[in-house]
């Protein structure tokens, strides 16, 4: 196969970084068969731009963000969706109470309890090691942004975790090892 110079370059952006992508969209949304389509989606929307990405200082930072913007358009389809699930089902006498996750929450189930931008905040300084800059410009949002919400969301996680040493505990989550999609409870 013989590939132009955008066509050779663009195969070799996506040979490097769609592993890192798909880690980010998993570490965002939990759920690793979604992570690979939202990582696949990015890779797609930035080969359609790429004529005019190819040059840019940071197409990493770049496709970062569209990653973090799929995730969470995702996450409010997934919402607007339960909620119209609520209220179909509000009238019925019989209620499932819901399950009890304290019993067994592990880092990515307290992540997944995060507001998203605090997620993309903790995932983006912690499991993928940006600097506060360079979160902010994955996100679009201000430096000062990316400290509060980066320190809010670890405070949570320390609170969600019940006083286990989260730091710890942070950095096994985000090792990167993805379960399988057929692991029983994840």
């Amino acid at each position: 196969m013989v590939f132009d110079d955008a066509s050779a370059e663009f195969h070799d952006f996506f040979e490097r970084h769609y592993a890192e992508l798909s880690r980010l969209a998993f570490l965002l949304t939990g759920e690793a068969d979604v992570a690979d389509d939202l990582a696949a989606d990015a890779m797609l929307a930035l080969w359609h731009r790429w004529d005019r990405l190819r040059g840019a200082d940071h197409p990493v930072a770049y496709a970062r963000g569209v990653v973090a913007n799929m995730a969470r358009n995702r996450t409010r389809r997934a919402m607007r969706e339960r909620s119209r699930i609520r209220v179909l089902w509000a009238g019925r006498s019989e209620r499932i109470d819901e399950p009890d996750l304290a019993a067994g929450l592990d880092v990515r189930a307290a992540l997944a309890r995060l507001p998203f931008r605090k997620r993309s905040c903790v995932v983006l300084r912690h499991a993928f090691d940006l600097s506060e800059k360079e979160a902010a410009q994955a996100l679009g949002i201000s430096v000062g942004t990316v400290k509060s919400q980066t320190s809010k969301g670890m405070a949570e996680l320390r609170r969600l975790l019940g006083g286990q040493a989260s730091g710890d505990l942070v950095e096994e989550g985000f090792s990167g090892r993805r379960p399988r999609a057929s692991a029983p409870g994840r």
